[in-house]
């Protein structure tokens, strides 16, 4: 997917049922923002230099009209990211919210599962289905020709009992049984490591 292609989606909102009388707009209990970064950056560039917000939307009919035209992992190209992060937070260790975090890690295929799990985790997170809603940041999903992943960021990697309810609950909600693990982002910034800390 271009860049352009996710600009065009940016500047065509979602249509809006309250205008025909039929049907009343149902909000979110708060605001989530999609973001993409689908390019390489220029040598030397800083990472996150093309990361792009797409839409922010507080209603579940905004929602699945931005689902249904563009976000979902198996319409990605290699090496690009799709984010849905609460309105605010940007994607990135640096930002405040994800500074002290860490992030869950589940490996998919965008031929198989991906999209499936994608789609269970935004309507978790947007349904506020886990009872630590106030501890996550967003979701992730990454397209790479050495593996897809999806990847739920969470605030304080420190609180061991809230990580591994979140992860136990994440696992749940996307029907998957093998063991996945949560890495401090600390550890990655330091070392490159993924080592996780915790498993369930």
């Amino acid at each position: 997917m271009s860049t352009e292609v996710a600009a065009e989606v940016v500047v065509a909102p979602p249509a809006n049922d309250a205008e025909e009388g039929t049907k009343q707009s149902h909000k979110l209990e708060r605001k989530w923002a999609f973001w993409f970064d689908t390019t390489k950056p220029k040598q030397g560039a800083a990472w996150g230099s093309t990361l792009k917000k797409a839409y922010t939307f507080d209603t579940v009919e905004e929602f699945w009209c931005l689902y249904d035209q563009i976000f979902k992992p198996s319409k990605l190209t290699g090496n690009a990211d799709f984010h849905l992060f609460k309105a605010g937070v940007e994607p990135k260790w640096e930002d405040p919210e994800c500074a002290n975090g860490g992030k869950w890690t589940v490996s998919g295929s965008r031929k198989t599962n991906l999209d499936g799990m994608w789609l269970e985790t935004l309507m978790a997170l947007i349904g506020e289905q886990f009872d630590e809603a106030d501890d996550i940041c967003g979701v992730v999903v990454s397209a790479r020709q050495r593996g897809d992943k999806l990847s739920l960021w969470t605030r304080n990697a420190t609180n061991e009992a809230v990580q591994m309810s979140i992860g136990r609950k994440w696992k749940e909600i996307i029907d998957v049984t093998d063991k996945i693990s949560y890495s401090f982002h600390d550890d990655a910034k330091k070392d490159k490591s993924s080592r996780g800390r915790y498993s369930v």
